[in-house]
């Protein structure tokens, strides 16, 4: 469609700052100022802690604000704010009637649906409107009007006058609504300027989910689908959904060390920046401490890098990294490396992911995610997990990041399978195996896949000493790779025939 050039430009008109970052950066910078907003979701969402961080906001700003409430008493809302850390300092509170019925003078009372009019209600509203004069307004809630009405024709009349009343006024106002009507209302989506929609739900295990939804904004764009958010002491956090259209960067590409110099031969050079390689392998074949040697290497480099482990405690992780001689504590005390122990079954996708963006942004080019099996489980609910990790991911080569992804599969020797196929997400693959030579249990590195740079097409033994990781001669003659039960019956010498000792 061609632009009118005599249209207003929407883009630019004054925004109304929510007073939550996240949702500020989903709609733009904020909500258009003077005019009406819903916002929907059933009891317990976040409603009314939204609406008292968009009043605390105003107040920041200048702006006089007004609580209009219906359905609950000013000490319980003080109680809400209270129980974040606020105050309501600068914020009026208007509860408009008595127990014995409707009166403009009475502010301090508790709300009976059942024995007022709604007419006398909505000009109580306009009364405080006018000796207030404020710029914000929250409304809550819309329940006790739609009781009030008792019909849907006599309700959307009374939405539409407050909804003409507040624009003449030059207020910014939010609806707040615990969707009790016995079907979406769809007429007052149309009415409101945009609607914002809070959800939570349930697992079977684990804290609650939210979500927040813009379903509409007039004239404005926004970022569209549900974006994860958290109600904890302070308010509400929204995780914007992470889109890496929006983050292209330009960056020198170069291969990079594993820190081993047989590691980076076998990968044809070292790991590509701004690519991602997945370790994948049973359980204990030493993919956490390979993933650890290539971190201290981008350390040794300068580099800043953040390490997310879901599985292992941190103690375990550094104990064993000082006795294979791989010690990364200074960087730690120093700062260039951050390494976050994480509760999968506390941390939603989209909270982890602008985890992860704020450490890029903060200068971290190198992320390790330890390990992907925790992490989808525990968030298996979400249907949408395996694109959010390719949005992710791609992000992050879009930045210029090494990104280390470990994969542990089932089982030890025999059929070994995965709880996911990321195989296709992955730039490259480095294969980790146990196997069976001279009577020992020995462990064998193959790289089976790389986007970047041509790789060897062999299967190389290592071992994890006091001297790190040990990578060692090409190996032929095995048999039953493709099997699962690899055997190797070669006489090329192995890493423990010096010294004797079994990998």
């Amino acid at each position: 469609m061609r632009a009118n050039p005599s249209a207003p430009n929407f883009d630019q008109q004054a925004r109304a700052s929510t007073g939550i970052k996240g949702l500020d950066d989903i709609l733009g910078g904020g909500l258009p100022e003077n005019h009406l907003y819903l916002v929907e979701g059933t009891p317990g969402a976040g409603k009314t802690t939204l609406g008292l961080q968009f009043l605390r906001k105003g107040v920041e700003s200048g702006d006089k604000g007004l609580y209009i409430t219906l359905s609950e008493t000013a000490a319980e809302l003080k109680t809400v704010a209270a129980s974040h850390g606020w105050t309501l300092d600068g914020v009026e509170i208007f509860q408009l009637v008595t127990e014995d019925g409707l009166s403009p003078e009475s502010e301090q009372s508790i709300l009976h649906p059942s024995e007022v009019e709604l007419g006398e209600t909505t000009r109580g509203i306009m009364a405080a409107v006018e000796q207030i004069r404020p710029r914000r307004v929250v409304f809550d809630s819309l329940s006790e009007m739609r009781l009030l009405a008792q019909n849907s024709l006599r309700y959307r009349r009374q939405v539409l006058a407050l909804k003409s009343f507040f624009s003449s006024r030059n207020c910014t106002v939010l609806l707040l609504d615990d969707r009790s009507a016995s079907h979406d209302d769809l007429q007052l989506h149309s009415i409101a300027h945009g609607v914002i929609a809070l959800d939570h739900s349930v697992d079977s295990y684990g804290p609650e989910r939210r979500h927040l939804r813009v379903v509409k904004m007039r004239g404005i764009p926004f970022r569209g689908g549900e974006h994860d958010f958290n109600l904890d002491t302070g308010g509400l956090s929204v995780f914007p959904r992470l889109v890496a259209a929006e983050h292209r960067t330009d960056f020198e590409g170069e291969l990079v060390s594993t820190g081993t110099a047989a590691l980076d031969l076998l990968l044809g050079g070292g790991i590509a920046r701004g690519s991602n390689t997945l370790f994948a392998g049973p359980s204990g074949v030493g993919k956490t401490t390979t993933a650890v040697a290539c971190t201290r290497a981008a350390l040794l480099r300068g580099e800043r890098a953040v390490y997310y482990c879901f599985d292992e405690g941190l103690a375990t992780l550094l104990t064993r990294s000082r006795a294979l001689g791989m010690d990364v504590d200074p960087f730690l005390r120093s700062g260039q490396l951050r390494l976050q122990m994480l509760d999968p079954a506390e941390v939603s996708p989209g909270e982890f992911a602008n985890m992860v963006r704020a450490a890029v942004e903060d200068g971290a080019r190198t992320v390790v995610i330890d390990s992907l099996n925790a992490y989808l489980q525990a968030m298996s609910g979400d249907k949408h997990l395996l694109l959010q990790m390719h949005e992710l991911l791609t992000y992050l080569n879009q930045r210029g990041v090494v990104t280390i992804l470990i994969l542990a599969q089932h089982g030890l020797v025999g059929d070994v399978r995965g709880d996911v196929d990321l195989s296709y997400l992955s730039d490259g693959i480095l294969l980790f195996r146990f196997f069976e030579a001279r009577g020992s249990l020995l462990k064998a590195v193959s790289a089976v896949k790389s986007r970047t740079s041509p790789h060897e097409l062999t299967i190389r033994e290592f071992r994890l000493g006091p001297k790190g990781i040990e990578v060692g001669e090409a190996l032929t003659d095995f048999h039953g790779v493709m099997s699962g039960i690899a055997t190797y019956r070669g006489s090329m010498p192995l890493l423990s025939d010096a010294d004797g000792t079994p990998a």
